[in-house]
């Protein structure tokens, strides 16, 4: 038993074994991000208090992800043009000054919903850059072998500080207010600053850079290779749809504390933790799987979608905890294996530009869907916001299962893409030989 378990450690964190970048950056986030969940829950309860309306919650989450509306697809062949690192430099210090404006403005009793929406698009305009560039600086720290392990495990490192970042939010509140959240946050991104300065430069791979790609030009040919691979579009499809019905946590969990089960801050920060630790219990399963998983992808968003549906039921606080508990489990499992599959299936010179649509359907709807869900809450509370989410989500699941499991087999991993490509009366390119042209969908070249 040891022995297995051994091995199974090893499988689950072998990228931090073998790379020092990209333990340097992994260690540097583990303080960051949680100091990022505490900003994150601190803004929503900041913005009850102003308020008091659940619509106000949904315009913040409007505010945060509108950047990605507008940006997301530019943000792409940006990312493909810059040099990834110090991009991110420049977005985690920007980001920094964010939070500190943030606790200036709070401290000092100068808070308002319009100052606080505004802050809050900025901080989303400067992760709609931030977020395809982790995408590519993770490729580029650990290579493609061992990308769906890493991609895992940053959902495992995201999904681990809700734990500690909201339980430690809503101790911060109770104890000495909402505006020393942003304090917290503000230093927390030097560790993130310094590891990005201590990484070796010799010592990350390679990844093609497109300079003179224009905008428009670039964005079309990030966009028609990403509906032209059978798979891809389809995961694709899947988490649009959740992302803009269900991916709504920052909006509806706040109202299921304070309208549904009538709790304090304290218990609101124990349910975005509990939520949190099933996200990381699910981030470190999809670690030790060997390849990106169709099956996981699918019972993820299944198990995402379930959860979302019995949360509609839900009036006392246990309920909610075990719901919430099995929600950040499928989520974890559904969005990791989701990221994998596409950023896999990706040729280099279009990592950032495809990853970059797939941003938009993860973050980008999510303006529309905060707002959606904040007035669905207005309408019927949270069991309805809940229970139209979860429909939603296990409809498209059960069009996407028939696209993705042939009659004649099940696509499990992504070494089987080909094979549920042929099902769907194409064929895929593969990512090491495959060109794209403005003119029309992906042509293959055979290797060299």
């Amino acid at each position: 038993m040891s022995a297995l378990a051994l091995a199974l450690g090893n499988r689950t964190f072998r990228s931090l074994r073998r790379h020092r970048n990209y333990r340097l950056f992994f260690t540097g986030q583990v303080v960051s991000l949680a100091g990022t969940w505490m900003q994150n829950i601190a803004l929503a309860w900041l913005v009850i208090e102003l308020s008091g309306s659940a619509l106000a919650v949904g315009a913040l989450a409007f505010c945060r992800f509108a950047p990605f509306l507008v940006f997301g697809l530019v943000a792409g062949v940006v990312v493909d043009r810059l040099d990834t690192r110090r991009l991110l430099v420049a977005t985690q210090a920007t980001a920094m000054a964010l939070s500190v404006a943030l606790a200036f403005v709070t401290l000092s009793g100068l808070a308002s919903l319009p100052l606080v929406y505004v802050l809050a698009a900025l901080g989303g305009l400067v992760l709609v850059l931030d977020a395809p560039g982790r995408q590519t600086l993770t490729f580029q720290m650990v290579g493609p072998r061992e990308l769906q392990n890493a991609v895992a495990l940053n959902s495992g490192l995201f999904n681990g500080s809700r734990v500690i970042g909201p339980a430690l939010a809503g101790l911060t509140i109770a104890l000495v207010g909402t505006g020393f959240c942003f304090v917290v946050n503000a230093l927390s991104f030097l560790s993130v600053l310094v590891s990005l300065r201590l990484m070796r430069e010799d010592e990350l791979h390679a990844v093609e850079k497109s300079p003179e790609t224009r905008i428009v030009a670039g964005i079309r040919e990030g966009v028609v290779w990403t509906f032209h691979a059978p798979v891809a579009r389809v995961v694709l499809a899947v988490v649009t749809v959740v992302s803009l019905v269900g991916f709504n946590f920052h909006v509806l969990v706040p109202l299921l504390a304070s309208e549904t089960l009538r709790v304090g801050a304290g218990m609101f920060g124990l349910l975005s933790s509990v939520f949190g630790l099933g996200a990381l219990t699910g981030a470190l399963a999809t670690a030790s799987l060997r390849e990106a998983s169709v099956r996981a992808f699918v019972g993820g968003a299944l198990g995402f979608s379930l959860a979302m549906s019995l949360l509609a039921l839900v009036s006392s606080v246990p309920a909610a905890l075990v719901l919430l508990f099995v929600l950040g489990v499928s989520f974890a499992l559904f969005t990791a294996s989701a990221n994998a599959l596409v950023q896999l299936d990706a040729p280099g010179h279009l990592r950032g530009r495809v990853m970059s649509v797939y941003l938009f359907a993860f973050a980008g709807l999510a303006p529309i869907g905060g707002l959606v869900a904040g007035s669905l809450a207005e309408l019927g509370g949270t069991p309805l916001a809940f229970g139209i989410a979860g429909a939603s989500g296990l409809v498209t699941v059960a069009w996407a299962a028939r696209r993705l499991f042939p009659a004649a087999g099940l696509a499990q991993s992504a070494s089987h893409v080909r094979d549920a490509a042929a099902a769907a009366g194409s064929r895929p390119c593969d990512a090491e030989t495959e060109t794209v042209t403005q003119k029309g969908p992906p042509r293959c070249s055979p290797s060299e």
